[in-house]
């Protein structure tokens, strides 16, 4: 998925249609050529943010399929989560010159924003309802196991659904991503604490549901 996604987003950044056009890329010095594949994260934004797009081509390249990973992570909506990792990187590209590399890394500067746009995404979006004349396949004797792990799936989806919209993104970002609670929080804008608490709370709720009802 990530390099197809990529390749996807980066013609849908349409800077010329969402009225974000930075500077004319051709005012900047030609002398000395960019190796953009090898340039810093740092250096593509600052570049970006002068209006070099092929710069910022190769941030959604690069960040691109990470953003829409976490953002999945956030929203189980493959369609939606599209959408946000897309608005994110506009206002990214839009935002470039508000970056500052001594405050943050830009992984962290950009998960903040998809991070927020699911949030808001998550605060607005109608539950899900099954239709009421829906019912499950009928089983076989041969298939129980399969529809037994299925179910457990299912009622993990769920669960994890259900979480409030922080606590599923802090679970996503560090349990999924790996990040530290401290590089969490500074994505969340919580303290490290704070993300401590939402982990636990979200663990707990996990764990409530997901008990079998004999126990």
């Amino acid at each position: 998925m990530g390099s197809d996604y990529a390749e996807r987003l980066m013609p849908q950044v349409a800077w010329l249609e969402f009225g974000l056009r930075g500077p004319d890329p051709d005012r900047r010095p030609m002398s000395i050529p960019r190796a953009y594949a090898l340039a810093q994260d740092a250096d593509l934004v600052s570049w970006s943010a002068d209006g070099d797009r092929r710069a910022f081509d190769q941030i959604v390249e690069r960040h691109g399929p990470l953003a829409l990973r976490v953002a999945l992570r956030v929203i189980p909506n493959a369609s939606a989560a599209e959408d946000v990792v897309q608005e994110a990187m506009l206002r990214a590209w839009a935002q470039a010159h508000h970056f500052d590399p001594q405050r943050a890394r830009f992984t962290t500067w950009l998960y903040r924003i998809v991070v927020n746009l699911c949030i808001d995404h998550r605060r607005r979006a109608q539950p899900l309802h099954l239709p009421d004349d829906f019912e499950p396949p009928d089983g076989t004797a041969a298939a129980d196991d399969v529809l037994a792990a299925h179910e457990r799936h299912a009622a993990l989806a769920s669960a994890l659904q259900g979480l409030p919209a922080r606590q599923r993104a802090a679970m996503a970002l560090v349990y999924d991503e790996g990040l530290s609670g401290a590089e969490a929080a500074r994505i969340l804008g919580l303290s490290a604490k704070a993300v401590e608490r939402l982990l636990a709370r979200a663990r707990a709720t996990l764990r409530e549901r997901l008990q079998p009802e004999h126990e």
